[in-house]
């Protein structure tokens, strides 16, 4: 099946600034694809490369079998566009600014149940200079959505918004998803990568140096468990129990507190309390914790997703 966007050494550069140096990757039909990166790693020039908004320096870049920088006019025709900010005239009405974007394409879906599905309804007739915040990034992703694209693209759609509202537009996408609507995610927010994305891209200085499923990117990145175990009673002086795959392991001042990292940690788990059932100093707590995308994440590029 042909990918529903397929980039092959993809560059971009602004004079003597190169921010996208050669990039490659494929988004299936029906996925949605994260784009993660720090500010400056070159996700916007990409993501608009891909849109058909910014020429490309060089590579090959088809979306929904369009070149974005010949077939502008028939790509942009087929998909849906929610950019990090939007802003309407003050006095449009909400049902106004979705019928005259309905108006630039040549299919449209029912624009009532769309108002209605993105909670909008009592909102259909107020102008756009009375929404909320949470309200006009609806109407943004609704605008985004009034062509029934086969390909959407969502930058940074929660920025700044409360949990509540982030939340609705995290059920939006998965039902996107359901109806196997292509959806290509930008994200400050590492969490939301985790939970909605089937795969990820991960930039840095203009290149991809990860890509792959949340899980198999925390697993090749780090892929040790961190496991902490508190007794009731100081641990024996002496040398620590041997455990296969167990790493990084370090006993606190009061020798009171385990921690360690393990590749195994159901069978170091079972072993470790077994040593400390035998020592005799009781079991108080334990604490397993698996690696995370934003460990991933720092690991790999050494910043936080904002720096």
């Amino acid at each position: 099946m042909q990918p529903v966007i397929s980039v092959r050494g993809l560059r971009k550069a602004y004079g003597t600034f190169e921010a996208v140096r050669g990039i490659e990757f494929e988004v299936r039909e029906g996925e949605v694809f994260g784009l993660l990166g720090p500010n400056g790693a070159g996700k916007t020039s990409t993501v608009e490369i891909l849109e058909g908004l910014r020429p490309r320096s060089a590579g090959e870049v088809t979306v929904l079998g369009y070149d974005p920088g010949v077939d502008v006019r028939a790509l942009k025709d087929r998909i849906g566009v929610c950019l990090q900010a939007t802003n309407l005239p003050e006095k449009i009405k909400v049902s106004e600014a979705l019928a005259l974007f309905a108006a630039f394409y040549s299919r449209n879906t029912d624009q009532n149940k769309l108002i209605d599905r993105l909670q909008l309804g009592d909102k259909k007739d107020a102008f756009y200079s009375t929404l909320s915040g949470g309200q006009k990034q609806r109407v943004a992703i609704a605008l985004a959505l009034v062509n029934s694209p086969k390909l959407a693209f969502f930058d940074e759609p929660t920025t700044g918004l409360d949990p509540q509202v982030r939340l609705e537009i995290h059920g939006l996408i998965s039902e996107l998803r359901a109806s196997k609507t292509t959806t290509l995610l930008t994200t400050h927010y590492i969490e939301e990568a985790e939970r909605l994305c089937d795969r990820v891209a991960i930039m840095d200085e203009g290149r991809i140096i990860a890509m792959g499923t949340p899980r198999e990117i925390q697993q090749s990145t780090l892929g040790h468990t961190m496991i902490e175990i508190s007794t009731e009673r100081p641990l024996p002086d002496g040398a620590l129990p041997e455990l296969m795959g167990a790493s990084e392991m370090v006993v606190t001042g009061d020798r009171k507190e385990l921690r360690m990292a393990s590749a195994e940690p159901a069978r170091a788990i079972v072993e470790l309390v077994k040593w400390i059932d035998q020592a005799g100093v009781g079991l108080a707590d334990i604490h397993m914790k698996r690696p995370t995308l934003e460990d991933a994440f720092i690991k790999l590029t050494g910043k936080s997703l904002r720096d």
